[in-house]
């Protein structure tokens, strides 16, 4: 028996100790993009942005993540965590972590942001600090255009406390009757159909070194505040406090007795839209004992499930602001590319007739003459994966396009170019995942319009999310079919190719074409295919391949020769590959691991994980691409796809994964994830007792920012400098 093995027998690798808590790795996730919002260096308006998106990802852990623990403890579930947690003891730690995280994110908006913003000509006025004349327009603007939309609701006897809508900012006003001397309670909900913030005209703004302020408004419930005596005629207004209120947004579909899936998420988005039971509610800090009672009571939630506000609720709306004409104070412009293998078809109208195209001017020419790879942002996907699909469309000698769609935009090219094709006569066959969460009411919508213009569309697999983004389009060319793919790590959405940086094969290999034709079968009829040629699938090889490929790495150290693996994805949770990856530790296989979120490895341990290293980049795009590189022994394999190394990816979710074959391809990778491994600038270490630190640039030397390093390179690659 090696020493290898011997040692590996006197350590329990699936000891809790070994492993962090999801749930808390994903509160240290929206802890770094907090950050980002805190950090001088990130643009003003930015900063606004991430405060933005912190409050928006809290928003969906809670109504996701909080309540399913909370379904758990009502169940009795007792089943522990792989970090040894139960489900009780998980909320009470998610709420520990939380408290000084709200506090801080709040503290430095209304004392640090607000300050800059009027520096900068951005003034968040409260209505009490208005002068006469502002009050006067807003008091105006509430009669004309808010007082009509709202609808007081009274609680009494003979009207029950009103269902309170998930996320909804209201206003718990306390009212006296002043023929009864009684105090009465009614509760204003903040229409959502009207801007959050109402700004004052120009003429209005406050005026900063002789220029007028860019934007100068107040909280739209605070109009509302200031003149609750429309709502209230006769009564005495004694006091009003806002609160706001998260449900359980969660889906539950039996999909098992669902005889048609389209009408049953249908009737579950309904419920959604109620909302299932309360899960949090944020109150304004200082409301008194017994309103903050009544509002429990009614909502049937403890004390922790109720967070204190000193400040403005929602700050989710703040992003509106990144619509202010002020480029000074946004990150600086980014064009996406179009990479140099495609710069000759920028001019041709893909709409028209493509049998005029001279030899080597078409996009399926270029795929013929080498695999391409794309990489959004930086390279444009209008000009690459979107323009390989109207080609399809368009082009007289395809015959068939088939493509998975599990989030896209509501105004898709794309989705165009598939409807197009199948006016064309082609064969078009669409998977569209109705289960992608908090996407499901547009991928609906989207499904009947492309049945309705002749498309097939296929709901996907019972008992399975289709996560994989593949396309295949299928082409007579002289006496023989060629089929062409597109695999990619990321949604065919143009919005968010903008946004996110994902990769995508496009290649016209004879072994990829077959196994996404065997896969779509697998997606659109009754198949059990077990292998496939070259991708790597789940729920049917990825898993122990993935294991398998660790594993191949500890062999090689076992024999004298090096191991090595760089692992680029967005979580890493599932506990069968965390384990393996500490037996290639402890075998001396070098680990690198770029893992933007949750990651419940612990790296650094001796013993266990002493030569594995985790670091996660936050910055201008959400890194959402999925790499995989393996050594072994100089015979180097590179994968990239859809799924991350969690359980619903491995197990639950169908997902592809395929092997970069050409060898400048697999090199362009490698230097992009030596890029994110050298960052100093926006990369954080994962420390082993849970904590990340940021890194920093050492004194004298250059700031290594992944975005901006592979912008510029980007820009070379085409002639700009």
């Amino acid at each position: 028996m090696t020493t290898a093995k011997a040692s590996a027998k006197e350590i329990d690798l699936n000891d809790p100790k070994y492993y962090f808590n999801r749930e808390l790795s994903w509160l240290e996730f929206n802890r770094r993009v907090l950050h980002e919002a805190l950090d001088e260096r990130t643009p003003l308006l930015e900063r606004l942005k991430f405060m933005a998106i912190f409050s928006a990802n809290l928003d969906e852990f809670f109504m996701v993540r909080v309540a399913g623990l909370k379904q758990q403890v009502e169940a009795r579930v007792t089943k522990l965590t792989a970090d040894g947690r139960t489900p009780e003891q998980q909320l009470k730690d998610i709420n520990d972590r939380l408290l000084p995280l709200i506090q801080e994110q709040h503290q430095h908006f209304e004392q640090v942001l607000k300050t800059k913003l009027i520096n900068h000509g951005i003034n968040f006025l409260e209505y009490v600090d208005l002068n006469q004349e502002q009050k006067n327009y807003i008091d105006r603007f509430f009669e004309e255009h808010i007082f009509p939309v709202l609808t007081p609701l009274a609680v009494d006897p003979s009207h029950p406390f009103p269902y309170i809508s998930n996320l909804s900012l209201n206003l718990a006003v306390v009212v006296k009757d002043p023929e009864t001397e009684e105090e009465l309670f009614a509760r204003v909900k903040i229409p959502r159909v009207l801007p959050r913030f109402v700004p004052l005209p120009e003429e209005l703004r406050q005026r900063q070194k002789g220029k007028v302020a860019v934007w100068t408004g107040v909280p739209l419930e605070q109009a509302i505040a200031h003149n609750l005596e429309y709502l209230f005629p006769g009564m005495n207004i004694m006091e009003c406090y806002a609160f706001r209120v998260t449900r359980n947004a969660d889906l539950a579909v039996e999909e098992d007795e669902a005889d048609d899936l389209l009408l049953a998420i249908e009737q579950e988005l309904y419920k959604r839209r109620i909302g299932g039971s309360a899960v949090r509610l944020e109150i304004q800090a200082g409301t008194p004992d017994d309103v903050r009672s009544m509002l429990k009571r009614e909502l049937a939630l403890a004390e922790e499930d109720i967070y204190d506000i000193d400040g403005l609720l929602g700050l989710g709306d703040l992003m509106s602001f990144m619509g202010l004409p002020l480029p000074e104070l946004k990150d600086r412009p980014w064009s996406p590319v179009t990479p140099p293998r495609l710069q000759r078809l920028q001019d041709i109208d893909l709409t028209n007739n493509l049998n005029n195209l001279e030899d080597g001017e078409d996009f399926f020419s270029i795929i013929r003459d080498g695999d391409l790879l794309v990489h959004h942002p930086y390279h444009s996907f209008s000009g690459t994966v979107q323009r390989f699909l109207t080609q399809a469309a368009y082009d007289p000698h395809v015959l068939a396009i088939k493509m998975t769609l599990y989030r896209t935009s509501g105004d898709s090219p794309i989705l165009k170019a598939l409807i197009a094709a199948a006016e064309n006569g082609k064969q078009v066959s669409v998977l569209v995942e109705l289960k992608a969460r908090f996407d499901e009411e547009n991928n609906i919508i989207w499904a009947r319009k492309l049945e309705r213009s002749g498309v097939h569309v296929v709901y996907g697999l019972v008992g399975l999310k289709t996560h994989t983004k593949i396309s295949l389009v299928v082409r007579q060319e002289e006496n023989k079919i060629r089929r062409y793919v597109h695999i990619g790590t990321g949604n065919y959405n143009p919005k968010t190719a903008k946004l996110y940086t994902d990769l995508g094969l496009l290649s016209c290999r004879e072994d990829l074409g077959a196994d996404l034709t065997d896969l779509f079968n697998f997606l659109t009829g009754y198949s059990r295919q077990k292998s496939y040629r070259q991708l790597l699938v789940a729920p049917v090889s990825l898993r122990d391949r993935t294991v398998a490929m660790i594993r191949r790495e500890i062999e090689h150290c076992q024999n004298g020769a090096t191991g090595r693996i760089i692992a680029k994805m967005n979580s890493l949770v599932d506990q069968e590959v965390i384990a393996t990856l500490y037996e290639a530790s402890r075998a001396g296989v070098e680990i690198d691991l770029i893992v933007r979120g949750i990651c419940c490895l612990r790296p650094g341990i001796k013993g266990v994980s002493e030569n594995i290293r985790v670091i996660s980049i936050i910055g201008r795009f959400l890194e959402h691409s999925r790499v995989f590189y393996f050594h072994n022994n100089g015979d180097e394999e590179i994968y990239i796809g859809s799924a991350d190394w969690m359980k619903r990816n491995l197990s639950r979710r169908v997902e592809a994964v395929a092997p970069i074959k050409d060898l400048e391809l697999a090199k362009d990778l490698q230097e992009i994830l030596g890029i994110m491994l050298s960052d100093n600038r926006q990369a954080w270490e994962l420390q082993s007792d849970g904590n990340y630190i940021q890194r920093k640039p050492k004194e004298n030397s250059q700031i290594q920012s992944s975005h901006s390093v592979l912008m510029e390179m980007n820009m070379q690659s085409v002639g700009i400098a």
